[in-house]
């Protein structure tokens, strides 16, 4: 294994896992407005379903996607309506109250790790991964070295973005602080469409 390579692929995934994209602020925003318990399924859908995505590429899905480009456009694009959808959800969304329902309900399981296929700054990740850092060990070895890395920096990173979020309930107490800070994750999550229109 090439550890000086390792060395740059953890300090990678380290700044593209923490720094804010769709999921974080999705994770913060779901923090404070359904706590860290109820955003649990939407953290273990985004760790596991990413550490997916890593190793089905790396193992040679990502040859379909040379073979047939239109699909990524098709990702990219639907991944931008998503995103926009889910930015005027997050927008709306009001604090819950204990003992209280919501209409919608944090994320799923399921819909945060389907997310992760329509999800722009996730595909950067996973092609700077596969490709860049491919020399760390291998193959296959080093796709399981990804994966793995992938869900423990990914575990730690999404368990900070939700507990940062929830920390900020005592905080915000009122509806208003609560619904004026969900504007603002709804405003950044659609500035995170802007490589997206870039790259078009």
């Amino acid at each position: 294994m090439s550890q000086s390579l390792f060395y740059a692929f953890l300090a990678f995934m380290t700044v593209m896992y923490f720094t804010p994209g769709p999921n974080n602020i999705m994770l913060l925003s779901s923090g404070l407005t359904y706590g860290f318990r109820r955003t649990i399924p939407h953290i273990a859908g985004i760790v596991i379903g990413f550490a997916f995505m890593v190793a089905a590429v790396g193992l040679g899905l990502g040859t379909v996607f040379l073979a047939y480009p239109i699909l990524q456009t098709i990702l990219k694009y639907g991944g931008a309506i998503y995103l926009i959808y889910l930015a005027a959800v997050i927008a709306m969304s009001g604090p819950t109250k204990p003992g209280e329902g919501s209409g919608r309900g944090p994320m799923t399981f399921w819909g945060a790790a389907m997310f992760q296929w329509i999800n722009a700054k996730g595909w950067v990740i996973v092609i700077g991964t596969i490709t860049a850092y491919a020399a760390i060990a291998q193959f296959p070895l080093n796709i399981a070295i990804q994966t793995v890395i992938s869900l423990l920096i990914g575990t730690v990173s999404t368990v900070i973005w939700a507990l940062f979020g929830t920390a900020l309930r005592p905080v915000l107490t009122s509806e208003r602080l609560v619904r004026a800070f969900n504007i603002l994750m709804a405003i950044l999550l659609l500035a995170s469409l802007y490589p997206v229109f870039m790259d078009a």
